[in-house]
Formats: structure tokens, C-alpha cells, sequence
């Protein structure tokens, strides 16, 4: 046989090497994206543009959700994408929505503890993040504590909600100390151990019923982001310790998780 003569075989293999690599490589790029807009809010943050900054960390929450699902989809879950994606996530998540408060919420006004403040909630972010990668939940279909991009998304919709408010014709001046308080509330709720809705239960495939209610949903965002976003972040924020409080009250603990196999992927989910 020619040594210039390929075979069939050995070119099917390359074939599915080179299409392997790049089925790797596409959650990675979804990681980068969220850690570019994670870098672009914090560089807006800090020149005072406070509307770019929030929407480039709703980006960087949406670019988050695709990685991990990518992964899944293409079976290219890997160690290195799910510290990859820890690690764009204290960014995105934990640095730039602290200073995106801090700056639109003058706390520089408060000296110290408002970088403090500030740094708690990071801290917090990252400890979330670090807890999500080494301990499943104990509780099926949930999260244990405020995941990272639903308190990054708070702040940001919180940004967008005031802007609107003002656009309105409301006069709005949260007091410093009130946003400080609020940041540090959504840093103890990260590390806590309330359980929150995961939504991992949600079939669009094959539920009717909830292929609507998604339609509706994202219909109600694209109508009036600002207040939808706002409202759904801070009914999801205390829906956390409602349901908690509602079930010790009741005597209804939730079930515990059984199957150690069926903990969440930390690339699949948010957190």
C-alpha cells in the first residue's frame, strides 16, 4: 500500500477528533463570554455608567445558564470547564455587582463599611461557588443557599428598576445605608442553607402547561425588563426563607435527597 494513500478508517477517527475538540472548546467559549461581560460591568461600574453595567451581569447570567447546558448536550462535561466556570463566575458574580452597588449606591459615602459591605457580598459569592463545586444539596430539586447569578441578577434589576422609576418621573434616593444592608442580606442568603427552587423539575419538552407559562414569562420581561426583573428577583430571593419558615411552621420538611448519583452537575446548573 502507498505511503500516500489514506485510509478510510483512520480518516473517520480524524474527523471525529477534530469535531470532539470543538465540542469541548463551545461551553468553554460560553464561559468566556460570561467572564467578558463580567469584566465589562465592572469597567462601567466604575465609570459611572450604571444601566450598562447591570445589563452586561444580566449577560454574563445568561451566558452562564448556556455553558453548562452546552456541556451537557454535547457530553463534554469536563474538571477543568466546571473550575473554569467557578472561576468567571466570582467575577461576574461576586466582583462586579459589589461594585456596581457600591458605586451607584455611594457607599463610598459610608468609609469603611461600605467596602466592606462590598466585600462581603464577593466573599460570600465566592464561598457559594466554592460550596456548589464540592457538596451536592441535601434536598432534591434544590439549591442550598441564594445561588450566585439570581443575587448578582438582584442587584443589577435593582440598577435598572431605580433607572426606570426615575424615567417615570419618581423621585428615588435609596439611602446608602439601606443598599448596604440589602447587599449584605444577599451575601448571608448565598452562604446560607435555605433551600431554593432549582427548576431542574421544568419539562419544556413535554409539559404543555409549562412551555406556556415560560412563554408568558419571557413575554412579561420583554415587555418592561426593569420591573419584571426586579419583581421576579425579590420573589425569588424571599421565597427561599418563606417556604422555609411556611414548612418548619407546618411540620412539611422537603425530601431529602437519596440517590447520591443524582447530585447537580455543577456545569449543568447555576450557581
Amino acid at each position: 500500500m502507498s505511503a500516500d494513500v489514506e485510509v478510510p478508517g483512520r480518516r473517520r477517527r480524524r474527523r471525529r477528533g477534530r469535531r470532539g475538540r470543538g465540542l469541548y472548546l463551545l461551553p468553554q467559549l460560553f464561559t468566556t463570554a460570561n467572564l467578558l461581560f463580567g469584566f465589562y460591568a465592572i469597567v462601567m461600574a466604575v465609570e459611572g455608567r450604571y444601566d450598562r453595567a447591570a445589563l452586561a451581569i444580566v449577560l454574563a447570567v445568561i451566558g452562564d445558564g448556556l455553558d453548562g447546558r452546552v456541556a451537557r448536550l454535547s457530553r463534554s462535561t469536563s474538571s477543568f470547564g466546571r473550575e473554569y466556570d467557578s472561576l468567571a463566575d466570582v467575577v461576574s458574580f461576586g466582583v462586579a455587582p459589589a461594585l456596581l452597588a457600591f458605586h451607584a449606591g455611594n457607599l463610598a459615602t459610608l468609609p469603611r463599611a461600605g467596602w466592606v459591605m462590598a466585600f462581603l457580598f464577593t466573599a460570600c459569592a465566592a464561598l457559594r461557588l466554592a460550596r456548589f463545586n464540592v457538596s451536592e444539596s441535601r434536598f432534591r430539586g434544590r439549591f442550598e443557599g441564594l445561588p450566585s447569578p439570581a443575587a448578582a441578577g438582584i442587584v443589577a434589576s435593582t440598577q435598572w428598576f431605580t433607572s426606570f422609576l426615575r424615567e417615570q418621573g419618581v423621585p428615588v434616593n435609596v439611602p446608602e445605608g439601606v443598599v448596604a444592608v440589602g447587599l449584605l442580606t444577599l451575601g448571608l442568603l448565598m452562604v446560607s442553607a435555605v433551600p431554593y427552587h432549582s427548576f431542574k423539575e421544568l419539562d419544556l419538552r413535554h409539559s404543555y402547561r409549562t412551555l406556556v407559562a415560560a412563554v408568558l414569562v419571557l413575554t412579561v420581561v420583554v415587555l418592561e425588563p426593569a420591573l419584571s426583573l426586579f419583581a421576579m428577583g425579590l420573589l425569588y430571593a424571599t421565597s427561599g426563607p418563606v417556604e422555609w419558615l411556611w414548612r418548619r411552621a407546618a411540620g412539611q420538611p422537603l425530601q431529602a435527597r437519596i440517590d447520591p448519583l443524582d447530585a447537580d452537575d455543577p456545569q449543568e446548573m447555576i450557581g
